[in-house]
């Protein structure tokens, strides 16, 4: 059974138990010919007002340049073995401000959410201001959870996106 909530408050506490449990994402994008590419990543999430926002530390390849540029929507998707799972349709924006930036890498190195993050400079020795860090936001507008007990699922979608 599907069930549909009108604020994202109503599945909040649930969205971060499932992503701080499950810690990485497949990020999926589409080419210009529609063709879906995935890989694994791992975001970061916070409430920005009644809404969530994802980010993204990355590198700035060849193909996620060309896909978002193409077409910004992206899915992110979460699963364990227990079943649970969560499932973020969202545009997708490379954010340059190097203030975003610093406050990106500090959130990835405290994990926030909790049970999420590694330290970046594992990847990016220059800090936040090294030239190979790039970071994306993700704006969603739509998240569904699905508990893996009964495999019942929570919709939760943006007004005006339906």
């Amino acid at each position: 059974m599907t069930a549909k909530v009108r604020s994202f408050s109503e599945i909040q506490d649930a969205f971060f138990a499932y992503i701080s449990d499950i810690g990485y994402a497949t990020m999926i994008t589409v080419d210009k010919k529609g063709r879906p590419r995935a890989r694994v990543l791992l975001p970061i999430w916070e409430m920005t007002g009644d809404r969530p926002v994802g980010w993204l530390a990355a590198y700035k390849t060849p193909v996620k340049v060309a896909h978002l540029a193409n077409n910004p929507h992206t899915t992110f998707s979460y699963w364990n073995p227990r079943q649970n799972a969560v499932f973020i349709d969202g545009v997708a924006t490379w954010v340059d401000d190097p203030e975003v930036k610093r406050t990106v890498w500090e959130s990835y190195r405290k994990g926030e959410p909790p049970g999420v993050g590694y330290d970046p400079v594992r990847y990016w020795r220059g800090g936040p201001t090294d030239p190979e860090y790039h970071v994306l936001r993700v704006d969603p507008w739509r998240v569904q959870l699905v508990r893996g007990t009964d495999l019942g699922s929570t919709i939760w979608q943006a007004e005006g996106t339906a």
